[in-house]
């Protein structure tokens, strides 16, 4: 590990000298130059540590540096470079940990494309790693030994005995096998265009389930002798590379359960499955030697494990990333900890750059957050498809500044080369051009939208609820002749990024645009079939009406994580702000039934009044309009005017539980 060079000394985007944003246009233009048509990164990594021959599995750990030297690079935003030391080291993937290695990294390209021909390459090489862990694993007991293991503990296949009785080697395929077939499993429910074989990849997660809990077990019980002893609170005997691979196991798993809806978990519990997010972020954070009062990890460079980064990466991604659809044990104080340590450590590494930009937008600072994503391109020009992610962030980002021309392009991009949801990049290019204006806009706005219904794809067989939604967007479009009331607002209230905007900006900017569409539409209100032919009246108004709620409901109560201005001066003071909110809040129930389309608003605006009630200090209320989204009553219409459900239902519902969660958490 020593060996390693990565680059040091790389400014961060706090330390541009007009602290200010690049200019979006010319970031776009320079990243949709082909990658090999520009330079590569400067930095080199050097000196990898050698492998030893001939392969002998009984000593399959000696590799254990090799993975490690793999990963650094990978990190260091190296990724050709590390995928070209394993398959030069070991070509036919029989060693453990390249096997393993190796399949991670396609893995990770796979989900980051989303084009078949990765997907089913990383599925490949996870199954190959699955059939060379299964290899070193040690072998299943005959059945007589395995009935006997019911009477003696130390001879059951899933008792700690079994654990004990194996190598180290043993133990770490168990790891390894455990790794891949979760890896697979991801692969494959991506992949899956049926329920069947998602079930059946489901079914190899409970494996993986299993798996884990039976290796912690073995740590806890043989901490437990150790402390007994009085050598100390763990056993030394078991290296850190294998608990930081069972603390990333356990841990991501127990999150994962606890993230699942209720119903379902309730179902999982009577098998035994149940997630504690409290005790999985404890145990990711071990991996570290992350604590709330101390600033710095107490688990050092020399000794972590291996799989410690990648331990830091699930706490980012759930503080930041997972942290649009629950509130529970979210906390930013902790990833700054960790961004800023992985920093240091790799000062050009995408994946890190990624999480700082989020944590700019996640505390209302998109200008910021603009500055590292743009950072986080230049790190890299190896793996095109990284880039992606950061004209996703940017394009949200730039609306969140109500700058649709800066956003415009990053939608372009992605509409152009991105295939994780065309139907998605499309509408985004569209709603931009159509907020823009102009007749050529227009025209171009509309070949964009008779793309989007065509684009949807199917996950597991199911639909992407965003996907309906903005394809049952583009046909309303079409059906009222070419108009949508303000799509810009609504689709950036669905990324969150009214939240994430600055309380200036909504008041400057958001507000306005509301109001103009109002004041053209209480022009028609004593008459609503004089509104563009007779259509969408209600609908636009509620619209309307529900994008104004919200924006006064930021500006009265920001997000929690965001960083204020202290010498920020509001025209609206919050007692005004929670009035025109509450009001804008109770003209959508009460017009409800005289929407036709966008039913989803009634139900939106309920749970964003709950939330609003809550900063309010008015929980039992808060609770009463939550429990009514909950509920499965139509809020909207009568009993037989809406059939099925409306937009964005499932996800809404997981956020209305985790608000209702959270109430008095004071993190709404």
């Amino acid at each position: 590990m020593s060996s390693l060079v990565v680059p040091q000394g790389s400014s961060t985007p706090s330390d541009t000298s007009a602290g200010t944003a690049p200019d979006s246009a010319s970031v776009v233009d320079n990243f949709l130059t082909p990658p090999t048509t520009r330079p590569a990164t400067p930095e080199k990594v050097l000196t990898p540590p050698p492998v030893e021959r001939p392969y002998d599995a009984k000593n399959a750990l000696v590799d254990l540096p090799c993975v490690a030297y793999a990963l650094e690079t990978f990190l260091a935003s190296h990724m050709l470079e590390a995928e070209d030391y394993m398959n030069e080291k070991d070509p036919s993937k029989e060693r453990l940990y390249f096997a393993t290695g190796f399949g991670l990294i396609q893995c990770v390209k796979g989900l980051m494309s989303f084009e078949n021909e990765d997907l089913l390459a990383g599925i490949g090489h996870t199954k190959h790693g699955n059939h060379i862990a299964s290899l070193h694993r040690k072998r299943a007991a005959s059945l007589p030994m395995r009935l006997a293991g019911y009477f003696a503990g130390s001879l059951h296949a899933s008792g700690i005995g079994f654990v004990q009785s194996m190598t180290a080697v043993e133990r770490h395929a168990e790891l390894v096998y455990a790794e891949s077939l979760f890896e697979k499993a991801l692969l494959g429910i991506v992949y899956s265009g049926d329920f069947l074989a998602f079930i059946k990849e489901a079914l190899n997660m409970r494996t993986t389930i299993n798996i884990y809990r039976q290796l912690y077990k073995f740590i806890e019980h043989s901490d437990e002798e150790a402390t007994a002893r009085g050598e100390g609170q763990e056993d030394v005997s078991i290296d850190a590379h294998f608990r930081s691979g069972v603390y990333l196991g356990i841990g991501l798993s127990n999150l994962i359960l606890s993230l699942i809806p209720s119903k379902i978990l309730t179902i999982m519990e009577i098998f035994g499955y149940k997630g504690d997010r409290k005790f999985g972020l404890e145990i990711l954070a071990r991996a570290g030697g992350w604590s709330k009062d101390r600033d710095e990890p107490t688990v050092t460079r020399e000794n972590e494990g291996v799989r410690r980064s990648i331990c830091d990466m699930s706490l980012l991604i759930f503080h930041l990333v997972l942290s649009s659809l629950t509130f529970d044990g979210v906390d930013m104080s902790m990833a700054q900890k960790i961004l800023d340590y992985n920093l240091k450590r790799y000062p050009n590494g995408v994946f890190f750059l990624f999480g700082a930009g989020r944590l700019c937008l996640a505390r209302g600072q998109p200008k910021k957050a603009i500055e590292y994503y743009t950072k986080a391109m230049e790190s890299q020009s190896q793996y095109r498809n990284l880039h992606h992610i950061s004209f996703w962030e940017m394009a949200i980002s730039h609306m969140a500044l109500w700058d649709i021309s800066s956003s415009l392009p990053c939608w372009r991009n992605l509409e152009a080369e991105s295939t994780w949801s065309k139907a998605i990049y499309s509408y985004g290019v569209a709603v931009c051009l159509l907020e823009l204006g102009g007749e050529a806009n227009k025209e171009e706005a509309k070949k964009f939208m008779d793309k989007v219904p065509g684009l949807r794809q199917r996950i597991a067989g199911k639909s992407i609820p965003l996907e309906k939604f903005v394809a049952r967007k583009a046909r309303k479009f079409h059906e009222q002749g070419g108009r949508l009331a303000m799509p810009g607002l609504e689709i950036l209230y669905l990324f969150l990024g009214i939240a994430r905007a600055p309380r200036t900006i909504v008041l400057t900017k958001m507000v306005p645009e509301v109001e103009r569409h109002l004041a053209v539409l209480r022009a028609h209100e004593a008459d609503p079939a004089s509104y563009e032919g007779g259509t969408g009246f209600w609908d636009d108004m509620c619209l309307a009406r529900f994008l104004e709620g919200v924006c006064y409901r930021y500006v009265a109560y920001p997000d929690p994580d965001a960083i204020l201005d202290p010498d920020e001066r509001l025209a609206v003071p919050r007692e005004d702000a929670v009035k025109r909110a509450t009001d804008a809040f109770k003209f959508v129930f009460a017009h409800g039934p005289e929407i036709h389309f966008e039913h989803y608003l009634v139900y939106h605006a309920h749970y964003e009044y709950g939330r609003l009630l809550a900063c309010e200090g008015d929980h039992e209320g808060a609770r009463t309009q939550l429990d009514l989204v909950l509920s499965g009553k139509p809020l909207e219409v009568n009993h037989a005017a809406r059939k099925g459900k409306y937009s964005m239902e499932s996800a809404l519902h997981v956020r209305a539980h985790a608000a209702l969660e959270a109430i008095h958490q004071k993190r709404l």
